[in-house]
């Protein structure tokens, strides 16, 4: 690909199980300043930006050198807006500027082991496809699953699998909740990046880790700094 490509972080102010989650320091550092300097560190993209709805982490943002160079409407800073209509919105004030990207990703502003090196390889599947999900297999085989009914009994959620060897049941990912790369045509015509050409870029689960409770941000700090040999580097300056 030849043409611009665009970096597209997503950062509203509201958040409901971990306030002000997306700034929240996180080993040293708002957390948001790791998915800025993965970006930067890839190489891959002529913009880095940040769309936000709020000014503390614009500023957070500039400071790390993303641009803001725009505030997120209203209506895409609800809980309801989806991160196609996110990044429908930004690629449309950019063309408004006469800005047009090739291609995009997409980054979640709470991915602190994303690196660099994984948004450039998926910035290069770009190549030979028109979209991009990092992936991981789930840990346990999920046709093995159990639910509880609602006489409060366990049940097999798939009771034809309940002898299966679970080397014997194709192997299920999920989606790593990191970024999302895609080309710019496909995306406009289709209005997601769930596009027909998506490939997987498959990840470990020591690169992963859910952030959406108190708990979960404890695990990923321990993570985290279990990787880093136990060192918090940051060059923020609030």
């Amino acid at each position: 690909m030849n043409g611009k490509k665009l970096a597209i972080i997503t950062a509203r102010g509201g958040s409901k199980r971990i306030p002000r989650k997306n700034i929240k320091d996180f080993c040293g550092k708002p957390i948001l300043c790791y998915s800025i300097e993965a970006a930067f560190a890839s190489g891959a993209f002529d913009e880095v930006m940040v769309s936000t709805d709020d000014a503390e982490i614009a500023e957070i943002a500039r400071s790390t050198g993303a641009s803001v160079p725009f505030f997120r409407s209203a209506e895409m800073s609800g809980d309801y807006a989806s991160t196609d209509d996110v990044i429908m919105e930004v690629l449309k004030e950019y063309e408004k500027s006469g800005l047009f990207f090739e291609a995009f990703c997409c980054i979640y502003p709470t991915a602190p082991f994303l690196t660099g090196k994984r948004l450039k390889d998926a910035m290069e599947l770009l190549e030979t496809s028109d979209s991009v999900m990092p992936v991981v297999p789930f840990s346990y085989p999920p046709q093995r699953g159990l639910i509880v009914n609602d006489k409060g009994f366990v049940e097999r959620q798939f009771p034809e699998y309940a002898t299966a060897r679970s080397q014997d049941l194709p192997k299920i990912y999920h989606d790593c909740g990191q970024f999302y790369a895609c080309r710019t045509a496909p995306f406009m015509e289709a209005g997601t990046t769930d596009v027909e050409k998506l490939v997987p870029l498959v990840l470990s689960e020591m690169e992963v880790q859910d952030i959406d409770t108190p708990d979960d941000w404890e695990i990923a700090e321990i993570k985290y700094k279990r990787l880093n040999h136990g060192k918090a580097e940051s060059n923020y300056e609030s």
